[in-house]
Parts: C-alpha cells; sequence; structure tokens
C-alpha cells in the first residue's frame, strides 16, 4: 500500500511539474533569460513552438517541381499585400496569427527613402513599434548592439546588412507593415526602391500565454537589457566551475588521440591550440570526433567547427571564438547521459601538436528532453556554376543537411572557395520541417542568411553572425560565413531538410563545405557522414594579387578633399588591379574635383603614367599634377577594363604633391553615375 500511495505522489508531483511548465508566460524578460541561457537549447524546448520566417523572396518562386520559376531571384520589394491606414498605404511585410515572438529582423535597400516601420500586435489599431527602419533596426531606437546591430562598420552603411535580435512577443496575432517615402513596386523594378527584409518568429500553441510586448516595458528592463547585452558580448562565458580533462599531445600523420568521460554530464567548453607547419592545412585535416551515448554526434574538420574555415582569423560569436594568439574555444553545451568520447584524428600528412586543450565538463541532469550536439560537415569540391543568364538557368539547390528524429536546428557555417572574382551567393536558403512541400523558411540571398548585404569582403563579428574572412567574395580566395541561433533556433519532431540555392555570377568551379549544428533526442540521424577523404585533401589558397613595382597604390593615397561625391577604397572584380584595389570616386558632378596627396621623393622632371578605371558609368576627367594638365581622358567603356594612360610628362617638388582629377562632362552613352578609379601613378625620372 505505501508502494502504491509513493507511485501516487510521484504522479501528481509531476502532474503539478507539468502544470506549471504549461502555465508559464512567455514575456520579453523570459525571452531575454532564454536568450542567454546555455543550457536550453539543449532540451526540447518547453513550451513548444514552431520557428517560420516572412521574407521578400519572389513570389514567382511557387513550388520546386516547377524548375521554370522555383529560382526566380528578384528576391526584393515582395509583400503580403497593400492596405490603406489613416490616409497612408502600408505595405504588409508579415501577418501572422499568435500567441508568438518576432525573433530576428533583418533587411538591407537599395533606392532607400529610410520609410517607416510598424509592428501591429494583437489586433491594435495603434502600432506597439513605430519609427524610420533603419533606426529601429541597428540605430538605436529600440536597443543598441548586439541586440541591434549590423555587420561590419568598415561597410560603407548603404551596402550593410541590418539585424534586430531584441524578441518581440504577442499574444494573438503579430503585422508587420513599412510605408516607403518613395517609389516602391513588387520586385522592385529598375528605378524603385529595393526593400530585402526576413523576419523569424516564433508561433507557440494555442493554450500557451504570452504577455504582449509594449515599449514601457522594454523601457522598464533597461537593466536586463543591459545585462543580457553584456552577457551576450563576454569575452569569455561564465561556465562555472569544470572538470577539465586535456588532449595536449604531438599527432603524427594517420594518428588519433582519444579521451573517455563517464556521465551524466555535459561538456560546456572545448578549447585548444593547433600547431603545424601548414595551418591551412591543419584546420581542414585535423577532425573532431563527439561519440555520446553510443551515437557518433560531432565529426568535423576543426577550423569549420571553430568557425574560422582553413584561415586561423580572429573572430567571436556565441558559440565560438579564435583569439589573436590562436586560442579555439567553443561553448556549445554537449549533454550526455552516459558516456562521451572526444577524439581528434590527424588526416593529413604533416604533423600537429595540439597545445592549451581541454575538454571542460559540467553537472547534467540527463531528462526526457534533453537533447545530444550534432554537428556535420562535408566538401563538394570543385563544384561546377554556371552563369546567371537565363539561357544557363543560373541556380541549383545544394543540401546542408537532412536530419530524420526531434530536435532543434541551431545554426551553419559555410566555408567557400570561390574560383572566380564574380560573387558566389546569390542563392537563397529553402528549409523544410517536417516534410514540409514548400519550405517555412525561403530567403532572399545567401549573404542575407548570415546577417550581411551585398557580398562585401568586410571582417564582422557578433554573437548571431559572422565573417571571420571575406576575401572569397567577388575575389578568387576564401570566404567564411557562420549563423548561430539562439531564439531563432528551428524545431522539429520528425524531420529538417535545409538546401542552399548555389548561385554564381560566373560559370566557374568552386569548393563549397557546410557544417551543420542541430540538437537532437537519442536516435537521430542525418544524410551527413564522415568522409575522411574529403578532409584530407589540400585546400585551395589564392595566389597574392599582382603588384606593379614602382607604383603608387591610388588606395595608399591621402585624400585631401573633393568638392562633391564621395571616395573609399573598392576591392576585388576582374579589373587586373595592382594589389587588387583601387581608389574610388563616386557621385560626383561635372566641375567638381579630388584632391589627392603623394609624396616625391625628389625634385625633378617626371614622366606620369596612370592606370584607371574605364566602364559605362565613368567621367570624363583632367588630370592636373605639377605643370601638367592632361587632355580630357574619357573613362567610358562598354564592358569595363583598367587601362594603362599616358599622363605626360611633368616637373615636380620633392615631398608631399596634389594630383587633382576634374570631371568635366560624361561621354553621350555613359550611364550617369560620373565615376572616377584610379589603380596606380606610376613616376619614371627624366634627369
Amino acid at each position: 500500500m505505501q508502494r502504491n500511495m509513493g507511485w501516487l505522489l510521484l504522479v501528481l508531483l509531476q502532474g503539478v511539474v507539468f502544470i506549471s511548465v504549461q502555465a508559464q508566460t512567455i514575456r520579453l524578460e523570459s525571452l531575454l533569460d532564454e536568450m542567454i541561457d546555455r543550457d536550453a537549447v539543449a532540451r526540447w524546448p518547453q513550451p513548444a513552438y514552431t520557428c517560420s520566417q516572412a521574407s521578400s523572396y519572389d513570389r514567382r518562386s511557387v513550388s520546386p517541381d516547377d524548375q521554370s520559376t522555383w529560382y526566380a531571384n528578384g528576391d526584393r520589394s515582395w509583400f503580403v499585400r497593400s492596405e490603406q491606414r489613416d490616409g497612408r498605404q502600408e505595405l504588409v511585410m508579415m501577418d501572422v496569427e499568435g500567441p508568438g515572438a518576432i525573433v530576428r529582423i533583418w533587411c538591407t535597400w537599395s533606392n532607400f527613402s529610410d520609410g517607416t516601420v510598424r509592428i501591429y500586435l494583437d489586433g491594435s489599431e495603434q502600432p506597439a513599434i513605430e519609427g524610420p527602419l533603419a533606426a529601429i533596426l541597428d540605430g538605436g531606437a529600440l536597443v543598441d548592439k548586439p541586440l541591434g546591430q549590423g555587420d561590419s562598420e568598415l561597410t560603407e552603411y548603404g551596402r550593410r546588412g541590418h539585424n534586430l535580435y531584441l524578441p518581440i512577443p504577442y499574444a494573438k496575432h503579430c503585422m508587420v507593415t513599412y510605408q516607403s517615402n518613395g517609389q516602391i513596386a513588387d520586385g522592385a523594378p529598375k528605378g524603385t526602391e529595393a526593400l530585402y527584409y526576413q523576419i523569424n518568429y516564433r508561433t507557440y500553441a494555442q493554450e500557451t500565454a504570452v504577455e504582449t510586448f509594449s515599449m514601457e516595458q522594454l523601457s522598464a528592463l533597461n537593466a536586463k537589457i543591459d545585462s543580457v547585452q553584456k552577457a551576450l558580448s563576454a569575452a569569455q562565458p561564465q561556465t562555472g566551475d569544470l572538470k577539465r580533462t586535456s588532449l595536449d599531445g604531438a599527432l603524427a600523420p594517420g594518428e588519433s588521440k582519444q579521451v573517455q568521460i563517464i556521465g551524466p554530464a555535459a561538456i560546456r567548453a572545448l578549447t585548444l591550440k593547433l600547431a603545424a607547419q601548414d595551418m591551412a592545412q591543419a584546420l581542414r585535416s585535423t577532425v573532431l570526433e563527439i561519440n555520446c551515448d553510443g551515437e557518433q554526434t560531432v565529426w568535423c574538420p576543426l577550423g569549420d567547427f571553430f568557425g574560422v574555415g582553413y584561415r586561423p582569423e580572429a573572430y567571436w560569436s556565441w558559440y565560438t571564438r579564435s583569439s589573436e594568439d590562436g586560442q579555439l574555444s567553443a561553448w556549445w553545451v554537449m549533454p550526455f547521459e552516459k558516456s562521451c568520447s572526444v577524439s581528434l584524428h590527424n588526416l593529413g600528412k604533416q604533423p600537429v601538436t595540439i597545445s592549451d586543450s581541454s575538454a571542460g565538463t559540467g553537472d547534467w541532469t540527463w531528462d526526457d528532453r534533453s537533447m545530444h550536439l550534432h554537428a556535420a560537415w562535408h566538401l563538394a569540391p570543385d563544384l561546377p556554376t554556371q552563369t546567371n543568364e537565363p539561357a544557363d538557368h543560373g541556380a541549383f539547390d545544394f543540401n546542408y543537411v537532412t536530419v530524420e528524429g526531434k530536435g532543434v536546428y541551431v545554426g551553419d557555417t559555410l566555408t567557400i572557395y570561390n574560383g572566380h572574382t564574380r560573387w558566389w551567393g546569390e542563392g537563397d536558403e529553402k528549409v523544410y520541417v517536417d516534410g514540409e512541400t514548400f519550405p517555412s523558411h525561403i530567403g532572399t540571398g545567401t549573404e542575407d542568411y548570415y546577417g550581411y548585404a551585398w557580398c562585401r569582403p568586410e571582417k564582422f563579428s557578433s554573437p548571431f553572425h559572422a565573417q571571420p574572412y571575406g576575401q572569397g567574395n567577388n575575389h578568387v580566395d576564401m570566404s567564411v560565413n557562420s549563423r548561430y541561433r539562439l531564439l531563432d533556433g528551428i524545431p522539429f519532431t520528425a524531420s529538417l531538410k535545409f538546401d542552399m540555392e548555389v548561385w554564381h555570377w560566373a560559370k566557374t568551379i568552386i569548393d563549397y563545405a557546410p557544417t551543420t549544428f542541430w540538437y537532437a533526442r537519442p536516435g537521430a540521424t542525418s544524410n551527413v557522414q564522415p568522409n575522411a577523404d574529403m578532409a584530407a585533401l589540400p585546400v585551395k589558397l589564392a595566389a597574392p594579387p599582382m603588384q606593379v613595382e614602382g607604383a603608387i597604390e591610388g588606395e595608399d593615397m591621402k585624400v585631401k578633399g573633393y568638392t562633391g561625391g564621395n571616395t573609399r577604397v573598392q576591392e576585388g572584380g576582374n579589373w587586373g588591379w595592382s594589389g587588387d584595389k583601387q581608389l574610388w570616386w563616386r557621385d560626383g558632378h561635372v566641375g567638381d574635383e579630388l584632391m589627392l596627396t603623394i609624396d616625391v621623393p625628389r625634385a625633378g622632371r617626371y614622366h606620369a603614367v596612370a592606370n584607371l578605371t574605364k566602364a559605362k558609368d565613368y567621367a570624363i576627367v583632367t588630370i592636373k599634377l605639377g605643370d601638367l594638365t592632361t587632355p580630357e581622358i574619357n573613362l567610358y567603356h562598354t564592358e569595363g577594363a583598367s587601362q594603362l594612360v599616358e599622363l605626360g610628362d611633368c616637373t615636380l617638388k620633392a615631398g608631399s604633391q596634389t594630383l587633382l582629377v576634374r570631371i568635366t562632362g560624361m561621354d553621350p552613352a555613359a550611364v550617369p553615375a560620373r565615376m572616377f578609379g584610379l589603380d596606380y601613378l606610376k613616376l619614371t625620372p627624366l634627369d
């Protein structure tokens, strides 16, 4: 009888816990807590939710069965509908039933009017959030970075991706609209405003209690938000006291090292330094393998697991970090019930050394919501691409991973070697959950998915997205992009399929290597299997850019001033520039002048030549240097090229001298942008 009473009491207690969990109210504060709770993501979410995406994807993409439209690429300025409110036209970006929460908004634009975004919650006629789009996303109107953060501050503002990760919960309904101050139309025809957007949102079961967001609530949580911002930006997370197991040692080619850990427990920190003569190859050919409770859960080259590909670049994210001193760190929580093994395999042809390493484990109570972390890597070497011309069809879907089981998709890293000087990432992500025939996530471009925009090469880091190295963007070189999902993780109960369009702007070959991360209940499987042969392949490295001997590089010249337009250094493109860069002057008008400073080593007579860029949107200019003023130089060219131009002879004083460029006109056939590009100036002494 006492035994039966004990069993009954246990059932009743479990029921109380279950009811308590079910009755939990989702609030802005609880979502902020969840965002920085590293343990939360390793358990099946409770209350359960689905994650979907609203975006400006080209609405001509209707079904993968219709290949003639499936890769439609006008992924901008598409909206759910247009409606009139208080005498104004509002374009609906998202309109969904709740309860739920917006967990990520990304946008970029061109011909931008900085229109107004409004977020209406629970059917209210008054928006809960209203303001200029740029200010709302990452201009500080709601939150500062990293919750509101663009990509690199080195990227000119109009070419950045803009991200907002502040959660916005709602009890019944959410509608997001955009009111443009300019001309905007479906698909953004030429000359109209182009708005690209993605909105990730959660939807909870109908019985879930959610407290709807308000600006008053946001203001009241200033201290909480400040603490969350600090936690997200911390150089080293607080992991508590951990039991450290070392992986230090030398690994000869073909050799492995393994440590065993007894559970229940969770790996909470994995750190190491890798040393080898060829570090790029070592990062690719030294593989991390983790087995939890009899299942292989991680098989991945070290560089890809830690988010650097095969470039030892410094960067940070919520889950990973590569330090200036070469320390690689990961803070994925990796629970296991009974036992775990951590192995390192040297699949390369050179010895490698592991130092300053440890697998740090802490306590974990294993239950029926606990999940294993999975990481899977695969490589498609010499993958052929087509151009984006209609005759070549352009795109195809590449499967990152397909998972069978129950879990949550939490991020990915893409390492790519670009075989051409044009953009490689025009394609969109497509995520199918639990057997969907149309993806609940369909995007607007690969770089948009990774939080930046316009195929820019500048490096950036944040808790949520990173580009430690982007020189393969419009270059023959490597790039590595990562996206780490906190509140925007994607739960699946039976399956998840993640495809990324491969859409290059050139017919070439690329190396394409995605690493995917997901948590799953025991028994989950994926279609990506370990491939030692691929990890052992030689990595591809870019040849150093051609450098003209004796050249005064345009990008190294000091800009003394200009009367109109703006300047910046432009990289890449198939131009044949010395050092693969030029000084770029844009948006000037006839009569505007650009003044540059050069250093002349000694006084005398010189013959001057300049390598100048010519293209369909370049101006007619004159150049003045010392006592030399050139005739008009027409920089219009139908295809685009760089060309060595004889400027003439000039007398120069020693020291700092001014090179003056003046816009005098424009070819009648030119696009009216009046650009000027200086690759280099070369001075040859005549006496």
